[in-house]
């Protein structure tokens, strides 16, 4: 079965230790992206964050040596 662990902001905060307003207003839509790594259940304003998603994905730009790429609208990440 395949277990998904659904966070609120407040939670998200403080598992990677960034502040819940940064969460708000850095993180989510440039690297945390809606279908993704976040949902709005039944199409409400909550948010709930996919946390083995964010987990998954924390470590790729350390492990992909720092490059930088855009985020396409499929998930996926352009590299140039």
């Amino acid at each position: 079965m395949n277990s998904t662990t659904y966070l609120t902001t407040e939670e998200l905060s403080g598992r990677i230790k960034y502040d819940q307003r940064t969460i708000r207003e850095r993180l989510k839509d440039s690297v945390l992206l809606e279908g993704t790594h976040y949902i709005r259940p039944f199409g409400g304003r909550k948010i709930l964050y996919l946390w083995e998603r964010i987990e998954a994905d924390m470590g790729l730009a350390s492990s992909q040596g720092g490059t930088v790429g855009i985020p396409m609208a499929n998930g996926g990440v352009c590299h140039g």
